[in-house]
């Protein structure tokens, strides 16, 4: 679990990410500017049992880039 959220966190940069392991196995992922404090993403509840392999932690670290980037696009 330890390196699945390292994972994670370093797949963001050069944003901050938070990546927390809930008590269900469930993560939390927060990824947010460093400089403002500006939450960019918040996503609770993600499972885990799928992330088995770099390249689908890559493929979750994708999905949420590009949520972020629609965010960005509908917000500006």
């Amino acid at each position: 679990m330890l390196e699945l959220r390292h994972s994670i966190e370093c797949g963001f940069l050069p944003l901050s990410c938070i990546c927390t392991a809930n008590s269900d196995g469930s993560l939390k992922i927060e990824v947010f500017d460093p400089s403002s404090g500006q939450v960019e993403l918040l996503v609770t509840g993600v499972t885990t049992d799928k992330l088995t392999s770099s390249r689908a932690i890559a493929d979750l670290i994708g999905e949420l880039r590009s949520e972020m980037a629609v965010r960005r696009a509908h917000f500006a």
